[in-house]
């Protein structure tokens, strides 16, 4: 008896054993793999004489009354009017679910019935939608504004995701070896993690939801112009502040290889091509995605000493090389002026101040006096922004787009779109870019941003080791 217990005692630990032989060797693998062809894409280098930068900002006068200034979605209304021969969006969010309503504007509604609109006027208008498929709780229910899009002869793509390196390559090894198979449609029962209104989702939706994998992009090209966003057409998040920047030329070209890219994987066609135009400006211009983003950010970081100033406005701010880089910036001399989201709100429910919180602590423990931090003065709304501004005594950068700058955002994991601006001082640009920020950072006739102590001892010791163990595990949405 006492042998066939220990037979049975060594079976049950090489099973245990294999299996964790068998994830462990999945995990490596799908973090390791070839990324798609076309992905991390650092497109030309172009010249044009104008690009605009706009924005979303939500904030509150001196008297504590909210105002809204938005012209990012006003102004992809008014372009789609004006496209005859193409246009391709790609778009993270694009629904109408909500927690609470609070009056949301019915941002994707609107684009839906303008991009109908616009198909119908002219019948050979080609128009595509890439979305990522959490707008369908991966697979757990339809959504009417994508099936309305697809009825009037608009093609939506729904991003493949599996061919994606894992950003949470613990968890995701189990749910591939155990879990995919089973799928994720069928009669939901389990509430909508997205919001309340929203249709109920299978338990094998969550299941997939955990992989934490997203085509993140929000990118709008028609033949005649290109915007760059951090945006999403997604009425919960019709209050966030957000930037885009606008341009023309040949730079179109680039994003439509940019988007191609998905279409291959994800089963969508082949898209329209730009004819190239004779290039001239002052202005550089130029595409980035995924890993070429923090190629770019810490290049110029890299650069940056004496007689510069940095500017950055950020949603999540947790890429530990970026964070390295401004500590080095900083100590060379640049000034540095960070502007964070608190990350006390997601679409009506309470967040723990992870990662800027524990973050800007551990940027503030740098000691350096040439790099401040402030919190923008959100209600129930973010501060969205991901963009940073280089202020130099003749030529500016600016890169700006759906990239935070986290590790799941910068390092191939996430799909992401950013362009990068090199542009003179005294251009209309860079004017607009250094206003916007010093705007928000000196509270000019407004409320836009707290000093750095308002929420400085607001992680707990349990919130903080929370953090790191997140950090360690890669579990975590940021």
């Amino acid at each position: 008896m006492g042998k066939v217990k220990s037979m049975l005692k060594r079976k049950r630990l090489m099973i245990l054993l294999i299996l964790g032989l068998m994830v462990l060797s999945t995990a490596y693998y799908h973090t390791h793999k070839d990324l798609p062809p076309g992905l991390s894409y650092e497109g030309d280098v172009h010249r044009v004489k104008d690009i605009r930068f706009f924005y979303d900002l939500t904030y509150e006068d001196d008297d504590g009354e909210k105002k809204i200034e938005h012209q990012i979605f006003d102004t992809v209304l008014n372009r789609i009017g004006e496209a005859e021969e193409f246009i391709v969006l790609d778009m993270f969010l694009f629904n109408g679910y909500y927690n609470d309503d609070l009056g949301y504007p019915e941002i994707s509604q609107n684009i839906s019935d303008k991009l109908i609109a616009q198909k119908k006027k002219h019948e050979n208008l080609k128009i595509v939608f890439i979305t990522d498929e959490i707008n369908l709780t991966y697979g757990s229910h339809k959504s009417k504004l994508l099936k309305d899009l697809r009825e009037n002869d608009i093609e939506v793509v729904f991003t493949e995701l599996d061919p994606l390196r894992d950003s949470n390559p613990l968890y995701s090894a189990v749910w591939r070896l155990f879990f995919q198979w089973f799928g994720e449609s069928g009669e939901g029962w389990v509430p909508n993690p997205m919001a309340k209104n929203a249709p109920d989702v299978t338990l094998r939706s969550y299941l997939e939801l955990l992989n934490l994998k997203a085509n993140h992009r929000k990118v709008f090209v028609t033949e005649k112009t290109a915007i760059i966003a951090s945006a999403n057409p997604h009425d919960a998040s019709g209050f966030h502040s957000n930037i885009a920047f606008e341009t023309k030329g040949n730079i179109i070209g680039d994003i439509l290889k940019s988007e191609q890219a998905i279409a291959n994987f994800s089963g969508g066609s082949q898209l329209p091509e730009f004819k190239p135009v004779k290039e001239k400006g002052a202005i550089e211009v130029q595409v980035l995605t995924e890993g070429k983003i923090l190629k770019h950010v810490l290049s110029e970081l890299k650069k940056s000493g004496k007689g510069d100033h940095v500017w950055i406005g950020m949603f999540y701010l947790a890429e530990r090389t970026v964070i390295d880089e401004i500590d080095k910036a900083a100590d060379r001399g640049a000034k540095i002026n960070i502007i964070l989201d608190p990350n006390k709100n997601a679409f009506g429910n309470q967040k723990t101040g992870l990662p800027n919180i524990p973050v800007s602590a551990e940027i503030k423990n740098l000691g350096s006096e040439n790099i401040e931090v402030k919190w923008y003065n959100t209600g129930e709304e973010q501060y969205h922004t991901k963009m940073i501004y280089f202020d130099r005594e003749k030529k500016d950068v600016i890169l700006g787009g759906s990239a935070n700058f986290t590790r799941r955002n910068l390092d191939d994991l996430n799909l992401e779109t950013n362009i990068k601006v090199n542009a003179p001082s005294d251009s209309k640009v860079t004017k607009d870019v250094d206003q916007y920020f010093k705007r928000i950072w000196n509270n000019e006739s407004a409320i836009y941003t707290h000093d750095y102590e308002k929420n400085k001892d607001k992680m707990t010791p349990f919130k903080y080791i929370i953090y790191w163990i997140q950090r360690i595990l890669w579990f975590t949405s940021y």
